[in-house]
């Protein structure tokens, strides 16, 4: 009895043991096979007139999933692609930061269940995130949510969350005046962390959020995906419709990354709609199934909108920063150089061929390719600024 005893103890003292290195090492370990880099970890070479023109610039960017990670935003750190520290480095005033509840086991850019097991579930047990966050997907949003905003109280001199067009005003005029302070929006990557209750669009918008991408990689209460079961005729749902509109009087950015091309345009088709596109490529550039349509992304323009250009491989059809200048000019040529931005989709499970802190890497990229410095300035945040403060 003593031996069984003694066994027993052994055993749990061992699965405890086994259970504190995963959650110590194991998200660490996933986060720097998932979120690398495919350039120089110093960074593409960068003339000084470009660094001189990027240190000017107002930037901004639409889409980061670091809040994912579980890991100090304000202490810099040798993985993933976004920290504070490296926004600040990379000039960076406006950052939204995303929060990820649900991805499908297998996720892929062409056929996804909404029933297949979920990669976040394991993710947030391993991190020890609260409890409650294991088994509630608006849990799991509120929980990264909560996390940026003690971010922001413990240092307001380097990250402020924006949640009006007044914030984001005082922001810039702070950083006009020297301040190196970083903006966050937060937004959620889908709208199923609202679990099919539009009272729980009011507890996000409570909680700070600003941005909802209605779908992420699986049909959900909202509608269609572009990576869905339902294929490109589901659309927007009664449920989703009654979210936009809401959406719409609380002045809350409407982001259309993921959807299916029937909900991008029953979206277009309600009355003062202005939806983004957060992160994305230009498919005539680069024909993955990831990019929506040239024809919808015009549509998206036409209505106001702006279009963020990401980063990574998939979507520029190459992992240089010239590859992303490619798909930020033809994404001029397509929509007109006023509704192109930026949208990195950084930390987000994607390659990027520099993080943060080298984003004047682009700056060089744009300028080689032969944007004048107007272009550039307007790519790299003018144009997110002004869409910000007239939606916010």
């Amino acid at each position: 009895m003593r031996f069984l005893r003694r066994l027993f103890l052994m055993i749990l003292t061992l699965a405890i043991l086994a259970a504190a290195i995963v959650a110590i090492f194991g998200p660490a370990f996933m986060e720097r096979r998932l979120n690398h880099m495919t350039g120089p970890a110093e960074g593409w070479p960068v003339t000084p007139e470009a660094q001189a023109l990027h240190d000017r610039l107002v930037i901004g960017d639409w889409h980061s999933d670091a809040l994912l990670w579980d890991r100090n935003l304000l202490k810099r750190v040798d993985r993933g692609h976004t920290d504070i520290p490296r926004l600040i480095e990379g000039n960076v005033a406006v950052q939204v930061f995303t929060t990820v509840t649900k991805s499908p086991r297998g996720q892929n850019y062409s056929h996804n269940s909404t029933e297949a097991p979920d990669n976040i579930t394991p993710l947030f047990i391993g991190q020890l995130r609260p409890i409650p966050s294991w088994f509630s997907l608006k849990e799991r949003a509120l929980v990264q949510a909560a996390a940026l905003e003690r971010a922001a109280e413990r240092a307001p001199d380097q990250l402020r969350i924006i949640r009006s067009a007044q914030d984001l005003q005082e922001l810039l005029d702070a950083r006009r005046s020297g301040a190196k302070t970083v903006g966050a929006i937060l937004g959620s990557e889908g709208g199923h962390p609202l679990e099919g209750d539009l009272a729980n669009l009011r507890v996000l918008y409570g909680a700070g959020f600003r941005l909802i991408g209605l779908t992420h990689f699986f049909d959900n209460e909202l509608g269609g995906s572009l990576h869905g079961e339902g294929g490109t005729a589901s659309g927007l749902s009664e449920f989703g419709q009654q979210v936009v509109r809401e959406m719409q009087e609380r002045r809350m950015i409407i982001d259309l990354a993921h959807a299916s091309p029937q909900m991008v345009r029953d979206v277009l088709a309600m009355p003062g709609t202005r939806p983004i596109l957060s992160h994305t490529g230009i498919h005539g550039q680069c024909a993955s199934p990831r990019n929506l349509s040239d024809d919808l992304v015009k549509a998206i323009a036409a209505k106001g909108g702006v279009i963020g250009i990401g980063y990574w491989s998939d979507v520029n059809c190459g992992s240089t920063p010239a590859d992303i200048a490619k798909s930020i000019q033809a994404a001029i040529v397509l929509v007109g150089e006023d509704h192109v931005s930026l949208g990195s989709d950084y930390d987000g499970s994607v390659d990027a061929p520099f993080d943060a802190a080298h984003l004047s890497s682009l700056t060089q990229a744009l300028m080689d390719a032969g944007l004048s410095d107007d272009q550039i300035a307007k790519v790299m945040g003018e144009n997110m600024m002004r869409y910000l403060a007239e939606m916010l």
